[in-house]
């Protein structure tokens, strides 16, 4: 049984106060995703990890708002990091309080709010992922885990050499991330940040993105339940060509940057690199009403996660209006919803799909 006072001890006693932990190369991945509902009931269809068949995600609820969820066999004394989006038809959001081994477990505490009401128990769509292996471009996989002071967990597919470096900026709850070795000629890929904090309400979202050959150069900006900028900590995963978790090449993933999201009517975001499916389906936005942007990826599976990440300078976040829809020619995300503090907005967003 996973009480909530052992899980302030975790929190302290992990990662958010270790040094950075970089991935060694002779390390297999580990990685997991779900879909918790209805405070604490595991989605059976709506989950995979790199643990053996037969083993399923588990979920406790804790204090109001509060679920722990326990990914199977593939516990990490140190590193990885979590993401996860809220599910709801209200200003919803989650955020990750923290992730610690448990035996051979890997427990995620999740917390999730509303805007003006407070902490909620809201379905949520939830990943863990810890990476080790290096890829050759144009594949490219890093990621950074800041603990609230320093970089705790990161790792770079371009070589062992190349380090992530996250630099608090001038400004409250602002950082530039540089993940050099996976640079791009303009913008490529994927980007999804959470929040990550054991006693604060907090969200965050990319502030800014640009790319050169050499690196990416992304902003991450966090704020908490008023829309206040906060030093806080986080996670931020790149993804390119790749999914967002490092799944088997056998795995279905897609994604997509909703950079013009007052676009009537369908359309296709452009530069076209910061779409992507790994099969032949597509991708397609369209635009049904304020704040509702339906996003399909053809020619996915099921078992299967989708992320969401708000773009832009201000305090705006989304989330999933809802689950998505699996069929065997496509998957229908239906709707990505953003707001501003309660009010739905038009606001960019980047979607990642993956899929078993």
């Amino acid at each position: 049984m996973i009480v909530r006072t052992l899980c302030i001890a975790a929190l302290a006693a992990t990662g958010l106060a270790a040094a950075a932990t970089d991935a060694a190369a002779a390390e297999p991945p580990r990685w997991g995703f779900a879909v918790v509902r209805s405070g604490a009931v595991v989605d059976s269809m709506r989950q995979a990890g790199s643990w053996p068949d037969g083993l399923k995600v588990e979920a406790t609820p804790g204090g109001p708002g509060q679920v722990f969820v326990k990914f199977p066999q593939i516990g990490m004394a140190a590193g990885g990091v979590a993401h996860v989006t809220a599910i709801s038809q209200s200003a919803d959001w989650c955020q990750v309080q923290g992730w610690w081994q448990s035996g051979a477990d890997e427990i995620v505490a999740v917390q999730c709010h509303r805007y003006g009401v407070g902490p909620i128990a809201s379905w949520f769509s939830v990943t863990f992922g810890y990476s080790a292996q290096y890829l050759p471009a144009p594949q490219a996989f890093g990621y950074v885990h800041w603990d609230g002071s320093a970089v705790a967990a990161r790792f770079n597919s371009s070589a062992p050499t190349a380090v992530n470096t996250a630099e608090p900026l001038t400004a409250p709850g602002t950082w530039r991330v540089t993940l050099p070795g996976l640079g791009s000629a303009g913008h490529a890929g994927n980007i999804q940040v959470t929040a990550v904090d054991p006693a604060v309400p907090a969200r965050c979202k990319l502030g800014g993105w640009s790319a050169t050959t050499a690196a990416q150069s992304i902003v991450v900006r966090c704020y908490d339940a008023t829309g206040t900028l906060l030093n806080t900590g986080w996670s931020l995963t790149y993804h390119r060509e790749r999914a967002i978790t490092w799944t088997p090449q056998s795995y279905r993933f897609a994604y997509t940057f909703d950079n013009a999201p007052d676009t009537p009517g369908v359309y296709l975001p452009t530069p076209y690199p910061v779409s992507y499916n790994s099969q032949s389906g597509g991708v397609q936005l369209s635009r049904s009403a304020v704040a509702r942007k339906q996003v399909i990826f053809g020619n996915t599976g099921y078992r299967d996660n989708v992320q969401v990440t708000a773009f832009g300078y201000g305090s705006e976040f989304c989330n999933l209006f809802a689950p998505w829809e699996s069929y065997p020619a496509y998957v229908s995300i239906r709707y990505v919803t953003c707001y501003n503090g309660a009010t739905q907005v038009d606001h960019p967003a980047m979607i990642t799909y993956v899929a078993r």
